[in-house]
């Protein structure tokens, strides 16, 4: 379970929670844990299952390099309250894939250096959900996996044929996934599977196959796969161009939701369940009304964008219900700037924002000429767009700016500009906004 102790370094703290054990004890960020109970983790996984026990002896290097040793009874599964600067502290387990629809291989050079980290880590995937094609476990690795029970993971498939997802990742062990599959159905383990659809390549009859493949694996009281969501491929103006890869057309979008519905249709009747999951982006790219929130029943895909529109609006209904006024003091006008993919099902929200008397809301939906997108969903947008697309408008007192925009915990758009850069050079506020109840907040001071 733990790798080699020289490729594992001690797990720096950048955050104790207040109140709590760590805080008690003394525990200050700069710190670092080296072992716990003799054992050294090598990410946070190890760290949250060693720290379960109720007697804990903990090596601790402080931030002048000394070693102390701290011994800790608490309850079980009780948290000592720390946050770590990297969830993974014996380094990423980087892809060996080469798949020409890769996003980071679609960037421009020159950028900061974490744009470009190709992880493939099935702990990140299990941790926070990230996908991972599983050609680059070793037996180790695997067996940690069944030993931790670390389900659901969260995995790129693409295509189940051998030689197709050969082809798309550019790598020979891509045409085991079925068998990966069983190796998940035996041991009762759980993936959510992800499928890049590429127009003349995986799309078609070998995407029926591929769905209906994964559909085999769903069955029994803990499904193999639980959940599959079928993306758009997304290309931008930076990458190489000399592949087979093209664009998803509006003519492609409807023959693919057309595709789809009539399995999900079936799956319905089959499982009870949907099961395979179309993105949003097909029905913003074939002009299509997005399906009603009850269709979407937990949301299993929404970090794939399946229902993030329809849970949005939901979430906006909900809250201005509790917090939007009939009437503000002071008249506050705004920009609210957006990605164009979701102009025409924000529009509504924005009316009913101007219902306020003395607010006024102006939506501003833009696309990317960054990345050469015609349709652009909002995390996409760069500071260079919204200095492209915002000057010489009326933008009011300020720009409300969806922070999924930017950074996490930082004010850095995906081209490096940050947040002041482009107030300073549009003149005018910029306040992220973070959820539905921070910009009703921001709307109405």
């Amino acid at each position: 379970m733990i790798m080699s102790l020289a490729t594992v370094q001690p797990a720096k703290i950048s955050r104790v929670l207040p109140d709590s054990i760590a805080s008690e004890i003394g525990f200050e960020p700069g710190d670092a844990i080296v072992s716990i109970n003799q054992t050294q983790p090598r990410d946070l996984i190890d760290y949250r299952f060693l720290c379960s026990d109720e007697y804990l002896e903990l090596e601790v290097m402080d931030q002048e390099g000394d070693l102390h040793q701290i011994e800790i009874e608490k309850d079980y599964d009780d948290d000592l309250g720390l946050e770590f600067e990297t969830a993974l502290f014996d380094g990423l387990i980087q892809c060996n894939n080469n798949c020409p629809f890769c996003f980071i291989d679609q960037q421009p050079p020159g950028k900061r250096a974490s744009l470009y980290f190709k992880d493939d880590d099935y702990r990140l995937s299990f941790l926070y959900g990230s996908y991972l094609t599983l050609t680059n476990l070793t037996e180790k690795e695997w067996r940690r996996i069944e030993q931790m029970r670390l389900s659901p993971l969260f995995v790129s498939i693409h295509a189940t044929e051998p030689d197709i997802r050969t082809r798309l990742l550019k790598n020979n062990r891509g045409g085991l996934i079925m068998s990966q599959l069983e190796w998940f159905q035996e041991r009762r383990l759980q993936i959510h599977a992800q499928v890049v659809v590429c127009p003349g390549i995986n799309d078609g009859v070998h995407l029926e196959r591929t769905i209906l493949d994964l559909a085999s694996f769903h069955q029994g009281d803990t499904p193999a796969v639980a959940s599959a969501a079928i993306v758009p491929v997304g290309l931008t103006r930076f990458r190489n161009g000399e592949d087979e890869l093209v664009p998803v057309s509006q003519e492609k979008a409807r023959e693919v939701i057309k595709q789809v519905q009539q399995l999900q249709d079936k799956f319905k009747q089959q499982f009870g369940s949907t099961f395979a999951w179309l993105a949003d982006e097909w029905f913003l790219i074939a002009r299509q009304e997005i399906p009603a929130e009850s269709h979407y029943e937990d949301y299993p895909q929404i970090g794939n964008g399946v229902g993030s529109i329809r849970l949005f609006l939901k979430q906006f209904q909900a809250t201005a219900k509790e917090m939007l006024p009939t009437a503000i003091k002071q008249p506050r006008k705004f920009t609210w700037v957006v990605g164009n993919a979701v102009e025409q099902a924000f529009k509504p929200l924005v009316a009913q924002l101007n219902e306020v008397e003395g607010l006024e809301i102006n939506l501003v939906a833009l696309n990317s000429q960054y990345w050469g997108q015609e349709i652009t969903v909002t995390g996409l947008l760069t500071g260079q767009d919204l200095l492209r697309g915002l000057p010489n408008q009326d933008l009011g007192s300020g720009i409300l700016l969806p922070s999924l925009m930017l950074k996490h915990d930082d004010t850095k758009f995906l081209d490096d500009l940050t947040v002041t850069d482009v107030s300073q050079q549009l003149g005018v506020s910029i306040f992220p906004v973070n959820g539905v109840e921070e910009l009703i907040r921001h709307c109405t001071g």
